[in-house]
């Protein structure tokens, strides 16, 4: 019961961080909407982004979401691909398709609760699979090891291919072209230089801290999620598919972007730099990244690629809403129905203990 409660205000709490920060970046948006919408002649009445919403979902190329679709049925082909691969050195021959509907549960599961979703997939194959929790949720961490890999990867790719873009706006916005932005670049630099020489100095006694402590564990953690990758019997295919996973992440994105006409134009850089940087409001603790997904996706659109602020925010709210939280929520309960179904007669040789363990 204990356990219920705290579920539920941890669902409660998620939801009102989310809720919160959504509102105030609607609230953002329509007051520049009302502005602009004014400007043109028409009444206040009529300049609701509300209603303009409705209207962008309303106008939305549902067969490039389906395209959409297909991309994340995919991904989550290689991710368990992926996961199976990390449970074979244990001499486990798990079902392919009861890892697969355990990530679907997982992703339902983490839209209601930040990350509880590991947890949940870690249970429910360790139910149907009959292996060790423990054992699972091993694997499962070094499969979000090598997630925060790519996805660091994602981001120096975007920085690569869109410096010069993202450069411009820091010098146009720090000193309007007059040298302030190299300024600001030595500035940055400096500091940085002047924090790396004071935890030099004072490393002895930063070790001795907690935080050090606990910040040391977590590279330890991080380090020996890499060194598993190592040790595997195909780490190349391993490799793909972990690979592949975030390549098809990023495909959403510019797909998502074909269904919604004023961002229907955009090249696949400007899909990596925004793909990159929306996923980063998904790390926030609100259900799938409610409100901080939306901000920098609708800011990055905003202020690197010129698209106006309310279709930027329906972009947002599209992307969000149909994949994020509708297809994770519709292919989550179709995989909790269908677990206990494809699991009613167990395969011979389900779970196979090899001889070396």
């Amino acid at each position: 019961m204990k356990r219920i409660v705290v579920n539920i205000l941890q669902f409660l709490l998620s939801l009102s961080i989310g809720s919160t920060i959504l509102y105030f970046v609607y609230q953002h948006q329509s007051k520049a909407y009302m502005l602009d919408c004014m400007k043109d002649g028409a009444p206040a009445a009529s300049c609701s982004l509300m209603d303009k919403l409705f209207d962008d979902f309303g106008q939305t190329n549902f067969w490039w979401i389906a395209l959409v679709m297909l991309a994340f049925l995919a991904s989550n082909y290689s991710r368990t691909a992926k996961w199976m691969i990390l449970l074979k050195p244990m001499g486990y021959r798990p079902r392919f398709i009861n890892g697969y509907l355990s990530i679907l549960v997982a992703y339902f599961a983490n839209i209601f609760i930040p990350r509880i979703g590991e947890v949940a997939r870690a249970g429910i194959f360790s139910k149907y699979e009959k292996i060790p929790v423990e054992k699972v949720m091993g694997t499962i961490v070094v499969d979000r090891v090598v997630d925060v890999l790519c996805l660091l990867l994602a981001f120096c790719l975007a920085l690569f291919f869109e410096f010069d873009k993202l450069w411009g706006y820091v010098e146009q916005n720090s000193g309007q072209g007059d040298g302030g932005g190299s300024n600001i670049k030595w500035l940055v630099l400096g500091i940085l230089a002047a924090l790396a020489g004071i935890v030099f100095l004072l490393r002895k006694k930063l070790a001795q801290t907690a935080i050090f402590q606990k910040i040391m564990k977590l590279v330890a953690g991080f380090w020996e999620g890499i060194r598993t990758v190592g040790k595997l019997e195909r780490p190349w295919l391993f490799i793909f598919h972990s690979l592949n996973i975030w390549f098809l992440y990023f495909l959403m994105t510019w797909l998502g972007f074909k269904a919604f006409g004023p961002t229907s134009h955009l090249d696949l850089q400007a899909a990596l730099t925004v793909f990159a940087f929306g996923t980063l409001g998904m790390v926030i603790p609100s259900p799938g990244g409610m409100g901080t997904f939306q901000g920098l996706v609708t800011g990055v659109l905003t202020l690197f690629y010129g698209i106006k602020g309310d279709d930027a925010f329906s972009v947002a709210n599209i992307i969000f809403f149909l994949i994020q939280i509708g297809l994770n929520s519709v292919l989550g309960l179709i995989a909790f129905v269908l677990l206990p179904l494809v699991n009613r007669k167990p395969a011979s040789g389900q779970t196979v203990q090899a001889s070396s363990h």
